[in-house]
């Protein structure tokens, strides 16, 4: 079974958005680009909200993580 992690290997803040990217098989920098684009056009308040809410939630990549 696949498991969400933040990614050790590609982060730029937090590794949140390095780690949704190898899960879901897209490309980070596309998926930072569309967070930053929603923070901008939200008024920042939600998407920094579950930015920050999701890097306290998610666990970071162990050593053992096997890149797939």
């Amino acid at each position: 079974m696949k498991k969400l992690y933040r990614s050790k290997s590609d982060k730029k803040l937090t590794g949140l958005l390095g780690g949704v990217g190898e899960y879901m098989k897209v490309d980070p920098t596309v998926l930072r680009l569309l967070f930053l684009v929603l923070a901008v056009f939200t008024g920042f308040f939600p998407g920094v909200f579950f930015y920050i809410l999701g890097a306290l939630v998610v666990p970071e990549e162990p050593k053992s993580a096997k890149k797939s």
